[in-house]
Formats: structure tokens, C-alpha cells, sequence
């Protein structure tokens, strides 16, 4: 699914709050403050020392120390929330009740019970709630959804994807949480449906209970494959997806620049007799827009508010990464494949 990228229309500015002003608040608040159908009404910040940086980087700005306080704000439409992922089960609830349209960065919530009450919560006061799988707004992503929907590599056969990096360790989660979201959302989109089976692996080596690495497997309904690793223990960043056809493969590796980040190779292998013949060649850069990522995303969320279009990581695709989440936490936790009937959405063994 591509972006729409039509501007969001409406008389009079979108006015939204942002909560939590850490690691990614300041890149939400600048795109929001960017876009002229936005209005930020204010930050809500606990930290005292985050709130002088934020007084003294926007002057302008009002700021709440209590989530409270920011929701009886005159005239609040909407809320942004990018606070620890243990947090956003609550916070999303509380501005919900509050009658906010609501965007929250990944993961939905840590209980895939208290994701689907959230849904239902929205869904009865017609409010939007949407969650911040980024990737999915990348340009480069929509190429590469292009290029695999448009037959450029034949028939899909095998996903892998890499995330890993030296640093942003968390004890509040684990890797899997952490880093493969992304990964697990735009999976899902390239296939188009949940998995049947998962079998995970995680490693700790820092704290326990807090798997610092993961290897994920997914094996899907028409046989499709994907696997998934993450880690926060990586001498260099690889952010890195492979997409394998039958008749070529595609490579998004999001820490290149520029025409670099996204190629096609149409490599193919055929045989002769028993003897395996490759034809290699050379990747071909797949051209994409320049448009940022975020900017995208804050876009499609206000778009979402003002028309009722569905943005493309809504609040079912954020349940089914959380599902998917969800099962790979279980074959790590019980040591064997975890079995899904995606039809009953029921696990089966």
C-alpha cells in the first residue's frame, strides 16, 4: 500500500499535543510545526531538565508537566505520544477517554489484549488511532512494494531483514520489541497476511530476561518465508532487507544514501540437467521520492483525522505486528515453533 500523498484539507489547522520529549519527540515536534495543516498546542514533559531544553529551543511553546494537564488544553484535537513503549497501553486509553484522535510511536502496547481493547475503544468513539511504523512511510518502501507487486522479481520466495547496531539498550524491553516492529510491519505488507508458523531465539548477555538478540523465522501460508534479526550488541549498523524472487531480488538497506539505499538485482538461477546455472548481474538502482519518512507520516495521520482515510499502519496493523510480536515472544519464551490459524487468528499449538 502507498502513501497518499494528497494534502490533508480542512479550514483550520490540526491542534495537537505531543507527550514525551526524548530520543524522537524533537523530530515529531519538527515536522509537525512544519506542516501548515498542524497547530502544536504544546509538549507535555515530566523531566524537568528536558523541559529547560525544550524552553530554551522553543520559547514559544507551552509546556505540561502532567499528560492531564495537556488534555484539558483549549481546543486539543489530538495527541502524539513517543514515551517508553511500557507506557503507551495507558496513555493511549487516557486520551481516548479524553476524545483525542491519537498517533502512537511503536510498538501499539505490550498485551495484545489491551491492543485490541484499545481498537475497539477508538472504533466506538470514532476516533483515529494510529501507530508510528515509520518504515512504512519511506519512499523507498513504497518502491519496493512497487517492484515486488509489479512483477519485477517474479514470484516472492524469501524475506530476510537485519537490524542491528551498538547501543539504544533498554531494560524496559527486549530487542525483538524494541527494533523488529519495522521490520515485522513492512513484512507484512510485502506478503500480504499474518504467518501460520513462528520459531524465535533470543540471547542475554547484559541483564536477565532481556534478550539483547533475536532470530525470528516466519513461514507463511503459500510458502513465503522471512526471518528477522535484531541487536543492540553490533559492532557497526545494518539496517538492511533483502527481498528474493524467482526471477531477481530486491535490497533496501536503509543505512546507504541516496540511489544506493534501494537496488534490483535480476539474478536468476535455472538448471540444466542436475547442474544449477546462475545468470548474475549488476543492481540497478530503483529510483524513489526524497520525501522524509516522518514528515510523511505525521502528513498521513492529520489526513487520516481530517477525512477518515485510513492511513496504512492504522490500528490493525498495529495489532498484527503485535501479534506477530506476540508469537515470537512465545516460541522464545517456551523453546519450540508456536503454530497460528490466521483465519480464527488463534493459536494452535
Amino acid at each position: 500500500m502507498a502513501v497518499d500523498d494528497k494534502a490533508p484539507t480542512s479550514a483550520e489547522p490540526l491542534a495537537i499535543g505531543l507527550v514525551g520529549y526524548g530520543y524522537w519527540g524533537p523530530n515529531v515536534l519538527r515536522n509537525f510545526r512544519a506542516i501548515p495543516e498542524a497547530r502544536v498546542v504544546g509538549v507535555c514533559e515530566t523531566n524537568a531538565a528536558t523541559r529547560d531544553r525544550i524552553r530554551a529551543e522553543h520559547p514559544d511553546l507551552p509546556l505540561f508537566e502532567s499528560f492531564a494537564d495537556l488534555l484539558r488544553a483549549d481546543g486539543l484535537e489530538a495527541v502524539s505520544i513517543t514515551t517508553p513503549a511500557a507506557t503507551h497501553g495507558k496513555l493511549v486509553r487516557q486520551a481516548l477517554e479524553a476524545g483525542m484522535h491519537v498517533l502512537v510511536e511503536k510498538p501499539l502496547c505490550l498485551d495484545l489484549a489491551e491492543a485490541d481493547r484499545l481498537k475497539a475503544q477508538a472504533e466506538s468513539l470514532d476516533r483515529v488511532l494510529m501507530v508510528g511504523h515509520l518504515l512504512l512511510y519511506h519512499p523507498a518502501f513504497d518502491a519496493l512494494m512497487s517492484t515486488v507487486r509489479g512483477d519485477q522479481i517474479g514470484r516472492l520466495r524469501y524475506i530476510y531483514s537485519n537490524r542491528l547496531s551498538l547501543g539504544k539498550i533498554r531494560r524496559e524491553e527486549n530487542a525483538l520489541w524494541s527494533f523488529a516492529p519495522h521490520d515485522i510491519s513492512m513484512i507484512l505488507k510485502l506478503v500480504g497476511r499474518l504467518p501460520e508458523r513462528v520459531t524465535a531465539t533470543g540471547g542475554q548477555y547484559l541483564h536477565d530476561g532481556i534478550a539483547d538478540t533475536t532470530l525470528s523465522h516466519l513461514s507463511f501460508a503459500d510458502g513465503v518465508q522471512a526471518h528477522i534479526f535484531v541487536s543492540w550488541l553490533h559492532p557497526y549498523k545494518d539496517h538492511r532487507m533483502v527481498v528474493i524472487g524467482d526471477s531477481g531480488m530486491a535490497v533496501f538497506d536503509d543505512v546507504q544514501p541516496g540511489a544506493q539505499k534501494l537496488s534490483l538485482y535480476r539474478h536468476e538461477v535455472g538448471w540444466r540437467g542436475e547442474i544449477p546455472l546462475i545468470s548474475k548481474s549488476d543492481a540497478e538502482p530503483i529510483p524513489y521520492d526524497s520525501a522524509e519518512p516522518l514528515r510523511r507520516e505525521c502528513e498521513a495521520f492529520i489526513r487520516a483525522v481530517r477525512t477518515g482515510a485510513p492511513p496504512p499502519s492504522d490500528a490493525t496493523e498495529g495489532i498484527n505486528v503485535l501479534r506477530v510480536l506476540d508469537l515470537c515472544q512465545r516460541s522464545i519464551n517456551d523453546g519450540k515453533e508456536v503454530r497460528f490459524d490466521p483465519r480464527t487468528e488463534e493459536i494452535v499449538s
